[in-house]
C-alpha cells in the first residue's frame, strides 16, 4: 500500500487537459443561465443514433457534466432542451408542451441531421418537419450522428465552460 501511495506522489495527477473553451458566443438566451445548464432530451422521432451519441457525451469518457451540463428527468427542472431526429406527426404537440413547460429563459438545442432539417426522413408522409418548424432553436449541432465530441461542445457554448 506504500509503494502504491510513493507511486501516485510521484506521478502526480494524470489526466487530459480540457479542451480550450468555445469560440463560439453562447445564444441570448444562455447568457442568463450562469454557468450551468439542466438540459432534457426529447426524442421526436429519431433512429436512436443521436441518442447513443448524447449517451456516449455524458458518459464517462467524455463527461458532459464536468463542464456544467446534466441531464434532467423533468422539463419543469430543464434549462434547456436536446431535441434529436425529425418532428414526427405524433410527436410535434408533446413537443410544444415540452417547450412549453420548461420555464424561461430556455434553450432549445437541435441534435443531428434530422433534427435540423429533417435529414433522410425529409418529404415523409409521418413527418410534420424539423425541430425550427414546431419550437424556436437556438443552437444546432451537426452530424448524423453528431460525434459526442460535438454534442459536447454546443454544450459548453451553452455553459460558457
Amino acid at each position: 500500500m506504500v509503494g502504491l501511495w510513493r507511486k501516485i506522489r510521484a506521478v502526480g495527477r494524470v489526466a487530459e487537459p480540457a479542451p480550450p473553451a468555445p469560440a463560439a458566443p453562447p445564444p441570448p438566451a444562455a447568457a442568463a443561465l450562469s454557468g450551468s445548464v439542466q438540459v432534457r432530451h426529447v426524442d421526436a422521432g429519431s433512429c436512436n443514433g443521436c441518442e447513443v451519441e448524447i449517451g456516449s457525451a455524458f458518459g464517462p469518457v467524455y463527461d458532459a457534466e464536468r463542464y456544467g451540463a446534466r441531464l434532467v428527468a423533468s422539463p419543469r427542472h430543464a434549462d434547456a432542451l436536446l431535441v434529436t431526429g425529425p418532428v414526427t406527426r405524433n410527436m410535434a404537440e408533446p413537443l410544444r408542451r415540452t417547450f412549453e413547460a420548461v420555464p424561461q429563459p430556455r434553450v432549445v438545442v437541435a441534435v443531428g441531421d434530422c433534427a435540423r432539417n429533417c435529414g433522410v426522413f425529409a418529404g415523409a408522409y409521418g413527418v410534420a418537419g424539423a425541430v425550427r418548424d414546431v419550437v424556436p432553436v437556438d443552437l444546432e449541432v451537426a452530424g448524423c450522428p453528431p460525434r459526442p465530441e460535438a454534442v459536447v461542445e454546443a454544450l459548453r457554448t451553452l455553459t460558457g465552460r
